[in-house]
């Protein structure tokens, strides 16, 4: 029998001597490579595999990976992704690394070492991943895209014809074993069902550009927290299919695992700040997208179970199950509706809003148009840059208004739902927003806000680094001479957010979701 090929490098990266220094070296290991951690560096060696998706059989093959992993990771981690280095025979038969004479045996890609428990997995376990920090991360994936090499003739409904037999072949193989055989069915149908709706929408989006050399295995574990700053890592460079994808479908795959730990407000919240940076289109493709995504993950998972015994056997099958459950919600979403959630300045509407998204509409939720943030983007500031006094004119506010009409009635025509977060202190403007409802077919729910005086001057007056410009003197001025609406729900906010926000949800008849 012929011993792995790889052993005497294996052997000798596993030597503190090979870095020059007494201490221990940890060793890592995946199905594809193995990582050796030695002081303030990780070492990558590819493992000589070939699958039919990835071909790592020979020493130039991997080369040839390691350099397009180091390209490819620098666009997102410059700061983690060093160098390459081979790992060297010299003449007397001794191995070196990092040296340039001799004959490679192999190749590494050098990475900066950083702190394990700073994976986004192992932060989400231990519940430190953070508002702040998922507004940074959807900023990172925002930029990232938008950066990103375009890949003309790739993707479209073609592509994703592939993704849904290819992930129902792998699904009807665990028949019997792992699944039942009407809950593949289900899924398998409602995919082809909805490919079927959205794919002259994928089409376009194809023409469009949005199809790009993405990440391709964005997860919370290739996620890390790099000098305070979340950090994409360890894209896919093995494989064109895999990478070369729609941004949309490259960006489902992290709401889809952030959905499927309990984090669907974490969800909610990274899919509007993208939205708000990138745009509303393709929102129609979003539940094809994440049902095969968690797909993937129910086969893949599936295929572990052969491999297991006992308690480990039951629990990756139960795991397995529960990827193809959330594929199946997916599929049948909640339908359309938009609520407008109106009140003074202070009064919490745009928390509110947070809190009530993730558990309206199709998964991860509603999408949120404040117009605080509309106002700023239409003069092109940051959303906490203070305006001027002149960009809240009536006429400037009329054309904030449209902007939010125009979008809640692109989104509804998706099929998602919306929450449309201002003060709606004029008639014009609370039956403006009832109408783009009416327009769409959806229903529609206006939610009025309501706190003492005292307290909402004491809010705004308190607020940092908010969008909203509102002061004291704005709030005074508005309790002068707005109304509450006439049939929308009057909801007291001056108790606290829990209390408000339990209250919104039995007004709107929605669960309580993280």
């Amino acid at each position: 029998m012929t011993g792995d090929p790889q052993q005497p490098v294996i052997d000798f990266l596993s030597r503190p001597e090979t870095y020059g220094g007494p201490g221990p070296v940890e060793r890592l290991e995946t199905h594809t490579a193995h990582v050796f951690l030695a002081g303030e560096r990780a070492y990558k060696l590819k493992k000589a595999v070939h699958f039919p998706y990835m071909d790592f059989s020979t020493v130039e093959k991997r080369r040839s990976f390691c350099e397009a992993e180091l390209a490819l990771n620098r666009r997102t981690a410059p700061d983690l992704y060093l160098t390459v280095q081979a790992v060297r025979r010299l003449p007397d038969g001794t191995l070196t690394l990092g040296q340039e004479e001799g004959e490679a045996l192999d190749w590494l890609v050098v990475m900066r070492r950083f702190d394990q428990s700073a994976l986004f997995d192992t932060m989400a376990e231990r519940g430190d991943l953070t508002e702040p920090l998922m507004d940074g991360l959807a900023d990172a994936i925002a930029g990232f895209h938008a950066a990103a090499e375009t890949a003309p003739g790739q993707g479209g409904a073609k592509a994703f014809r592939g993704y849904v037999e290819g992930n129902a072949a792998e699904l009807e193989r665990a028949i019997g074993t792992v699944f039942d055989a009407s809950a593949v069915e289900r899924v398998n149908q409602g995919c082809r069902a909805a490919l079927k709706r959205v794919t002259g929408v994928l089409d376009d989006r194809r023409d469009g550009g949005h199809v790009r050399r993405c990440h391709g295995d964005l997860h919370l574990r290739n996620i890390c927290l790099i000098d305070g700053r979340p950090t994409l890592f360890d894209c896919i460079e093995f494989n064109d299919d895999f990478a070369l994808i729609d941004t949309l479908y490259d960006l489902s795959f992290l709401l889809m695992d952030l959905n499927y730990r309990g984090l669907r407000g974490h969800a909610n919240r990274v899919l509007n700040r993208y939205l708000s940076r990138c745009g509303y289109d393709g929102l129609a493709v979003l539940p094809l997208m994440l049902a095969c995504r968690a797909a993937i993950r129910a086969h893949v998972t599936a295929r572990l179970v052969d491999g297991l015994e006992g308690e480990k056997r039951e629990k990756a099958a139960a795991e397995a199950r529960s990827y193809l459950d959330l594929a199946l919600s997916y599929l049948d979403p909640s339908p359309a509706r938009l609520v407008a959630v109106g009140g003074l300045s202070g009064t919490g509407k745009s928390t509110l809003a947070r809190g009530l998204a993730p558990a309206l509409g199709v998964a991860p939720g509603a999408v949120i148009l404040r117009s605080d943030v509309i106002r700023k983007r239409l003069f092109g500031v940051a959303e906490t840059d203070p305006l001027p006094q002149e960009a809240y004119r009536p006429e400037v506010s009329r054309r904030v208004f449209a902007e939010i009409a125009r979008l809640a009635g692109e989104v509804l025509a998706q099929g998602h739902a919306v929450i449309a977060d201002a003060v709606y202190g004029e008639d014009w403007q609370r039956d403006g927003i009832a109408n783009v409802a009416a327009k769409a077919g959806v229903p529609f729910e206006g939610l009025w806000l309501e706190a003492p005086q005292r307290l909402l001057e004491e809010r705004v007056d308190n607020r940092r680094g908010d969008a909203s410009d509102a002061t004291s003197t704005v709030v005074r001025a508005q309790a002068a001479r707005i109304r509450p609406p006439e049939g929308w729900r009057r909801i007291d906010t001056g108790g606290g957010k829990e209390a408000s926000l339990a209250a919104a949800r039995d007004a709107l008849g929605l669960p309580e979701i993280n």
